[in-house]
């Protein structure tokens, strides 16, 4: 365990940080299943503005930290273009 005061805080918030990123990073787990089930089932409609709060929601944890910024643009990408391959068929 730490010694010093500032490594006794530190780690007080990297756990408090942890445990914040782990609900986000659940949340948009959830968020991209539901997404991608949707398009499957062939919900075009709903899949489109799934995608715009979805989208949203990537770019927030982006920001935050939670996500690199490549994996968010990964995942808006391979969202968009699974819609779009549906769209077309």
């Amino acid at each position: 365990m730490a010694n010093h005061k500032h490594t006794l805080k530190a780690h007080r918030q990297d756990l408090v940080r942890r445990e914040r990123n782990r609900g986000l990073r659940t949340r948009l787990r959830r968020v991209l299943k539901t997404l991608r089930s949707t398009i499957d089932q062939g919900n075009l409609d709903e899949a489109k503005s799934l995608l715009a709060s979805t989208v949203s929601l990537i770019d927030k944890m982006s920001a935050k930290g939670v996500i690199h910024d490549n994996a968010a643009a990964r995942y808006k990408s391979r969202l968009a273009k699974r819609l779009a391959s549906q769209t077309a068929s």
